[in-house]
């Protein structure tokens, strides 16, 4: 049988130090985003009520997060509801590789929006540092095709933000902070969205009292 680790060991320290300022920062997250939070659940219920298609884009563990949001709202989050337009561009690996090979890695969304976007759909970017050269471009071809542009980023990251239409910048300045506010930003996102288009149908359909 394995021994237990030393009650209050250095390990254990560590978590609870991490943990508290995980903690930390997930407090400030409110502050420092709730309005643009709710502006941008506003436009993709205006892209998806339209007919629009919601896409998500990002490199690392922000490609992880845009197949998790994407199969949050494709799938289903809280609520049993009809399907929702949305598409991560991450996860066609022959066109990332064949994209990638023929033009560059810096091309892989961005020639992808080129043949799938429309006006009016949506492209969620995610980049934590605000430089990845593939979002940027992905942006930069959302707006030519005529899409509204949400952008996930963090502090250093202002730059990007100030080339979307919306942005959500969270606290903290190390990369797992950032990722673990974009993961509850996106949580949230996906709420704001299913409860306003579903529960406003299904009240709308309620018989008026009487």
């Amino acid at each position: 049988m394995r021994r237990r680790s030393q009650a209050h060991g250095p390990l254990e320290r560590h978590a609870r130090a991490t943990l508290r300022d995980a903690a930390r920062n997930s407090a400030r997250i409110e502050r420092a985003c709730a309005g643009a939070l709710a502006s941008a659940a506003e436009a993709l219920i205006a892209c998806l009520e339209n007919g629009g298609t919601v896409f998500f884009c990002g490199n690392g563990g922000s490609a992880a997060d845009a197949q998790h949001l994407a199969c949050e709202l494709a799938g289903r989050y809280l609520v049993d509801r009809p399907a929702l337009a949305a598409v991560a561009l991450t996860t066609n690996s022959s066109s990332l590789t064949a994209i990638g090979n023929d033009f560059g890695y810096d091309a892989v969304f961005a020639r992808q929006l080129e043949g799938l976007g429309a006006p009016g759909d949506v492209l969620v970017a995610i980049t934590t540092s605000g430089r990845s050269a593939s979002v940027l471009n992905a942006v930069h071809a959302a707006h030519a095709c005529g899409m509204t542009v949400i952008g996930f980023t963090g502090a250093k990251g202002r730059g990007f933000a100030s080339q979307c239409d919306l942005a959500l910048v969270a606290p903290g300045a190390i990369t797992p902070r950032i990722q673990e506010a974009h993961i509850t930003l996106g949580h949230t996102l996906c709420e704001l969205v299913e409860r306003a288009m579903f529960e406003r149908k299904k009240a709308a359909r309620r018989p008026a009292r009487r």
